[in-house]
């Protein structure tokens, strides 16, 4: 199990461990030939973590810790700005970009709150795909069966594995379609999909301005919900977990459980006898906008009219040096017209709130955060069909929630040493509070202790 920011930070507080100690032990596991941090950073920040970690130490002597987060090693995705350097979303095509003049928001809070930024994670290019393959800087393995070479889940594919392998204790990702909850779910960890308007994205290179968000992935749902309160500058708030006997869930008839294999089928209905088994009312609710989603989105939807909106020119100049299965994504924005776009941003609002109609009376909608376990890494790298399959079938579930403009946490549900499930627990707008609470109320019932 992995530790939580809770209990590195009382390691830390005793004197058994010391910010550099925990540093030094991430570096030599990104550094490890045997490992994937190779694939699973882009840039690794040695000297500057190693300065950090002392000075952090030095500030804990002195009775000084800044934050829940003082001194622990944490990873950002190779999507936010770091002053002086050339921000390059898990491209080619960015290296000849000048350097960021400032830091992304997110990126002055973590420092700000004292974490030890050890590197920049790997991605799919330019974040456009939740399977997390990338063809210039290779592909880190997930790690369950990584002798298969399994996906990590993207595009935040590197943050998923540097936590799971202890290269870092938390990562920074961002989620425009499931992107931190995709590999959440495929690593066995939590992860937080904030409302995107809770965290400010300056300094972070754009997929979609209309969905994009930013979270952590974490060892537990208080870990993510501590990041948060840094991310989104609000204070942390502790309040208690609620009896789940208490809580009132909704689970989509239908949509989000077509085209899932046996073992997340059957791990996803355990986990919901389970939450019967406590007490909690659980309802099959009818959500046909669900299924409206596909048919709302026919064109591209916002993503690919957004994307194509920043990339247009660089995709036209340099469209040699994009992943053609990123680039083709991108391009279906070329045939969108205005009023498609306007069509579409007209239908949202509508959409939105008959959903969250159907879910006034509930504390969150519970499905499986990916209706598959993770497929092999070589297998969606042979075939374009397949890898499309695969992409649009992994995104499903979690793009409802980027559509409605909710909140969701992927939390991990399966049996130990099992293929890794995800659990969605999900929310409308503005939620994420109460989201983050139910979350912890469940993983404290559903398994061990990790608060």
């Amino acid at each position: 199990m992995l530790p939580t920011l809770t209990a590195l930070q009382e390691s830390l507080a005793s004197g058994q461990l010391t910010s550099l100690d925990l540093t030094q032990a991430a570096l030599a596991r990104i550094d490890d030939a045997s490992g994937e941090g190779a694939r699973a950073f882009t840039r690794v920040y040695h000297d500057q973590a190693r300065a950090a970690a002392q000075a952090s130490d030095i500030l804990r002597a002195a009775g000084l810790a800044r934050s829940p987060i003082e001194g622990l090693p944490i990873s950002i995705k190779d999507l936010f700005d770091v002053a002086g350097e050339t921000t390059l979303a898990g491209s080619t095509v960015l290296k000849a970009a000048p350097a960021a003049a400032g830091s992304a928001v997110v990126v002055r809070r973590l420092l700000g709150a004292g974490a030890v930024l050890v590197g920049k994670t790997n991605m799919t290019e330019f974040a456009f795909s939740g399977l997390g393959l990338n063809p210039h800087y290779g592909t880190p393995a997930s790690p369950w069966d990584r002798a298969a070479g399994r996906i990590p889940g993207g595009s935040s594919s590197g943050a998923g594995v540097s936590v799971a392998d202890g290269m870092s204790v938390a990562a920074i990702g961002t989620d425009t379609g499931g992107s931190v909850r995709i590999p959440s779910a495929f690593c066995g960890l939590a992860g937080f999909k904030p409302t995107a308007r809770r965290v400010p994205g300056q300094g972070a290179l754009p997929l979609s301005f209309s969905l994009d968000s930013i979270g952590p992935l974490a060892a537990s749902v208080s870990c993510c919900a501590t990041l948060d309160a840094i991310l989104s500058g609000q204070p942390l708030r502790p309040d208690p977990a609620p009896d789940p006997a208490r809580l009132r869930f909704a689970v989509p008839a239908s949509l989000v459980l077509d085209g899932a294999d046996h073992h997340v089928s059957t791990v996803f209905q355990h986990t919901l006898r389970e939450i019967r088994r406590l007490g909690a009312q659980v309802d099959t609710v009818d959500f046909p906008e669900f299924q409206q989603l596909a048919h709302i989105n026919r064109l591209g939807g916002l993503v690919c009219a957004e994307a194509w909106a920043w990339h247009k020119d660089l995709l036209q100049d340099h469209a040699a040096q994009y992943d053609p299965r990123v680039a083709s994504r991108i391009a279906r924005g070329k045939d969108m017209s205005a009023a498609d776009y306007i069509e579409l941003t007209q239908a949202r609002p509508e959409w939105i709130a008959a959903v969250q109609a159907r879910l006034r009376h509930y504390d969150a909608l519970l499905m499986p955060t990916v209706p598959v376990i993770a497929p092999t890494i070589q297998s969606l790298q042979a075939s374009d069909e397949a890898y499309f399959k695969a992409n649009a079938l992994i995104l499903r579930n979690p793009t409802l929630i980027n559509f409605l403009d909710g909140c969701a946490l992927s939390i991990p549900c399966h049996p130990e040493g099992a293929a890794p499930v995800g659990l969605t627990i999900a929310g409308p707008a503005m939620r994420d509070a109460h989201i983050l609470r139910v979350g912890r109320a469940l993983e404290s019932a559903l398994g061990p202790s990790r608060a």
